[in-house]
C-alpha cells in the first residue's frame, strides 16, 4: 500500500484542527453513480477533508465514502476526516437554520460536521428555487443577527463543531463580528493568482478568522507548473485550500504541496499577474437570468 501523504492543520479560532487541504465536491454534472468510489479513493489517498453543501447534491457521497472507508479500514473512525457544509440561501431564515442542518446530517449520515458554513450573506424565499432562473422578487431581506444565533445554536447543541461563512466581505465579516457571541471560524472565498482578495486575507488575519479558498486554480497562467505553484501560493498565504479534481493522479499532485516553497521569481510574477474575479457567483450563475452574478444582488460589496 503507497504511504499515505499527511496534510498540515490549522487550529480554528474555536480551537479545533482543519485539514489545509480539502476536497471540494460541487461538479456539474455530478458525477452521481461513482462520486462515493471517487471520494473513497480520495481518502485512501490522503485526504481528510471533504467540502461539501446542502446544494451541490453531494451530501449523500460523502456519507457513504465516509461509512465505507471506516468499514474497509482506510481510516479507524469518522473522527478522522473533516466534514464541511453549507446552509442554503432558502433556508437562511433564523427557524429554519437547524432543520436544515439536521436534513444535511441525515443525508451525510452522521451525527455532527466539523464546519458548517452560511453559503451567501443572501437569504431566498423558502422552498425550492431554480437557481439557474430565480428572480428579483425570490431574495429577501437577510436577518444575518437572526441567521447566526441560530448557527451559535447548532454549535451550542454539538450538531457542527464549528460555525463560519462563505463570500463574505470584509464589510459584512464586521457587520457579523460586531454581534456574534461564537465568532465565525472560516470565511470561505475565491481566491486565486489572478484574484488574491489581499485585502480579505489581511482582515480575516486581524480578526482570527481563517480564510478558505475555493476556485483556487481560477487564473489562467503560462506555467508547466501553474496546478501546484498556484496551490502553493494560497497556503503561503496562511490559508487552507479546496481542490477540485476527481482525476486519480490530479488528486495526488495536489498533495504535493507542502514539503517545498516558491521561489522569489515566482512570486514576483505572481505580484505582476492582473487582478480580475474569475467566479461570477459560484452557484448562481446563469446566462439569461437577471443578474450576472450573485454581487449584484447584494450590490457589489466585495
Amino acid at each position: 500500500m503507497e504511504e499515505v501523504m499527511h496534510v498540515p492543520e490549522v487550529v480554528l479560532n474555536s480551537g479545533y484542527k482543519m485539514p489545509l487541504l480539502g476536497m471540494g465536491t460541487a461538479a456539474y454534472p455530478m458525477p452521481i453513480d461513482d462520486l462515493t468510489s471517487i471520494l473513497v479513493d480520495a481518502i485512501e489517498t490522503g485526504y481528510r477533508h471533504f467540502d461539501t453543501a446542502a446544494l451541490y447534491g453531494s451530501e449523500e457521497a460523502v456519507g457513504r465514502a465516509v461509512a465505507e472507508a471506516i468499514e474497509r479500514g482506510i481510516i479507524k473512525s469518522r473522527q478522522q476526516v473533516f466534514i464541511t457544509s453549507k446552509l442554503w440561501c432558502t433556508n437562511a431564515h433564523p427557524q429554519l437554520v437547524l432543520p436544515a442542518l439536521k436534513n444535511t446530517l441525515g443525508k451525510l449520515g452522521l451525527d455532527y460536521v466539523d464546519l458548517y458554513l452560511i453559503h451567501w450573506p443572501i437569504s431566498m424565499k423558502p422552498g425550492p428555487v431554480d437557481i439557474l432562473k430565480f428572480k428579483k422578487e425570490d431574495v429577501v431581506p437577510f436577518d444575518m443577527k437572526g441567521v447566526w444565533q441560530a448557527m451559535e445554536e447548532c454549535c451550542k447543541l454539538g450538531l457542527a463543531k464549528s460555525v463560519g461563512v462563505s463570500n463574505f466581505s470584509c464589510t459584512k465579516l464586521s457587520h457579523l463580528l460586531q454581534i456574534a457571541t461564537i465568532p465565525p471560524a472560516v470565511n470561505q472565498v475565491e481566491i486565486n493568482v489572478a484574484w488574491q482578495q489581499q485585502k480579505v486575507l489581511e482582515y480575516c488575519k486581524e480578526k482570527g478568522v481563517h480564510v478558505s479558498a475555493y476556485s483556487p486554480l481560477g487564473a489562467s497562467w503560462n506555467s508547466p507548473s501553474i496546478p501546484q505553484v498556484a496551490l502553493r501560493w494560497i497556503y503561503e498565504q496562511g490559508a487552507s485550500v479546496i481542490v477540485k479534481s476527481f482525476n486519480e493522479e490530479r488528486m495526488k499532485q495536489n498533495l504535493e504541496i507542502f514539503d517545498w516553497e516558491l521561489s522569489t521569481e515566482d512570486n514576483f510574477k505572481i505580484q505582476d499577474i492582473p487582478q480580475k474575479k474569475g467566479y461570477n457567483g459560484e452557484d448562481f450563475t446563469h446566462p439569461n437570468g437577471p443578474y450576472k452574478s450573485v454581487d449584484e444582488i447584494w450590490d457589489g460589496e466585495i
